[in-house]
């Protein structure tokens, strides 16, 4: 017997998830370091999965930032082919210093339909010109048109900018530039509302252990809520557990 045919999954589906949606109901996505815990979180019923760079690069042996982009794709794509009947959206950091031409052919290769990208600077650690990280957004969207997810990273929170007033203004700029959603992180949650009402656009939020839950996030303003490496790194915990007790039983 011949099995059914299957559609793979579409940026479409993967954008529509990010409306629509109870406050108390944010699009959550886990975060998945390699193709077994990325089955472990479709088994669990998610719709999306979005892949973290930290916990990517923790699973091949590397610091945050320092994976090199083809060990970064094909992580993504082994993620992908684990869960053929869900989107993945990809943490690609800043580009790798690819074309957008370049970038979204690798990441089209992958699999993913969504992307991540930053506007830190990871050469000298400091925030980019907004519009010059606006008109490469563009550029990636006129590559991709509507086959990709673009979740534009906002580090305005994380390289000590305070207040708002920043971070929409980079906001803006991405939204006009083509992007699907924001993601200030590192955001205090009390201003999340703010910043998705000044920005106009669904905004992920980042889940820590001691923060908020995700449902709360959801209701404080947040769209999309992410864990960067957090699940990776509790899963890590577990395993250190079980390590320290078997070595006492040893």
């Amino acid at each position: 017997m011949t099995p059914p045919a299957t559609t793979a999954p579409t940026a479409a589906a993967l954008r529509a998830l990010h409306h629509d949606r109870r406050p108390e109901r944010p699009l959550v996505l886990p975060g998945p370091w390699d193709a077994a815990s990325a089955k472990v979180f479709a088994d669990a019923g998610f719709p999306a999965l979005a892949t973290p760079s930290a916990g990517i690069a923790a699973s091949l042996g590397h610091d945050d930032g320092r994976t090199p982009p083809d060990e970064m794709f094909a992580a993504i794509a082994r993620i992908v082919r684990a869960v053929p009947d869900l989107p993945v959206s990809a943490d690609v950091e800043a580009g790798y210093g690819l074309s957008a031409k370049e970038l979204v052919a690798r990441l089209a290769d992958t699999g993913a339909v969504g992307c991540n990208l930053e506007d830190s600077d990871h050469a000298t650690g400091a925030l980019r010109d907004p519009r010059r990280q606006a008109d490469w957004l563009a550029e990636v969207r006129a590559e991709a048109g509507d086959a990709l997810v673009i979740n534009a990273r906002i580090d305005t929170f994380l390289r000590g900018v305070e207040g708002t007033e920043e971070a929409i203004l980079r906001g803006r700029l991405y939204a006009e530039a083509g992007a699907d959603c924001v993601y200030p992180i590192l955001a205090p949650p009390p201003l999340l509302a703010e910043l998705a009402a000044g920005i106009g656009l669904p905004v992920n939020a980042v889940q820590t252990p001691d923060g908020p839950s995700p449902q709360e996030l959801g209701t404080l303003g947040a769209s999309r809520i992410t864990f960067g490496p957090g699940l990776q790194r509790q899963a890590m915990a577990a395993v250190k557990e079980m390590a320290e007790r078997l070595r006492e039983a040893d």
